[in-house]
């Protein structure tokens, strides 16, 4: 005999535990297969935490709201990568608490924003855009110029190694330290340890002011946005793994 779907529609219990019969097949098909795998995240060599100076700079990005005009996604279209370069991975943004991905770009993304700029065009740039950038609409944040506070950096680091940043004892140890080595507000003192901790860091004095600014830490963070990876070294089963 023919089943009518209409005695499903009519019956108001029946279309319920049906309905959650329903979904739970379909979320047992999507979950159950991830828990026979190590990580849903690609591991891409090069990726690493935040240096200390970067992950504050990092927080002003948030602060500020830079996320709202610029995203932090290369999509995989021909346009975007010919555009902005590789498309992104989720491995990049894998210690990123919150991921700054975006759903709008009122200005140009900057997932591989890292080197494509020196120094002193970013601070330029955030004192007053239109100085660089005559048609930009991005407001001036000339109070990036004050000192940055990061007394408590180390338990900034602490915090984020509880949700999964794989920070070491080393790091949170040294952490206020790296950032004002990072800075240059140290001139005598060894910088290398930092780029040994964080590979690829970009050191240096930012902004020409011996304190250390919100401007350095800012100028940091977009400095190494997507220069961790080498694309060029990899191939699309790297990516499969």
């Amino acid at each position: 005999m023919k089943f009518s779907h209409a005695v499903i529609e009519k019956n108001v219990l029946l279309l319920v535990v049906l309905s959650l019969i329903t979904i739970s097949i379909g979320g047992l098909v999507q979950i159950v297969p991830l828990f026979t795998v190590e990580s849903t995240i690609e591991r891409v060599d090069g990726v690493r935490p935040y240096s200390p100076l970067e992950l504050a700079g990092r927080n002003i990005y948030i602060r500020e709201g830079c996320y709202v005009c610029h995203s932090q996604q290369v999509r995989t279209f021909k346009d975007e990568v010919e555009r902005y370069g590789h498309y992104s991975l989720a491995a990049e943004s894998m210690y990123d608490h919150p991921f700054q991905w975006g759903s709008k770009r009122t200005g140009p993304d900057l997932a591989r924003v890292g080197g494509k700029y020196s120094n002193d065009w970013h601070v330029a740039h955030l004192n007053n855009p239109r100085a660089v950038v005559p048609e930009s609409i991005m407001p001036s944040y000339p109070w990036l110029n004050r000192p940055l506070k990061y007394a408590d950096m180390a338990e900034h680091l602490k915090t984020n190694r509880i949700v999964g940043v794989p920070y070491t004892d080393e790091q949170i140890a040294n952490a206020v330290k790296d950032l004002e080595l990072q800075a240059g507000a140290l001139p005598d003192g060894d910088t290398s340890v930092v780029t040994a901790r964080y590979p690829k860091a970009v050191v240096g004095d930012f902004d020409g002011n011996p304190a250390v600014t919100e401007m350095d830490a800012l100028v940091a963070y977009l400095q190494m946005l997507g220069t961790l990876v080498d694309f060029t070294k990899i191939t699309p089963e790297d990516l499969k793994q």
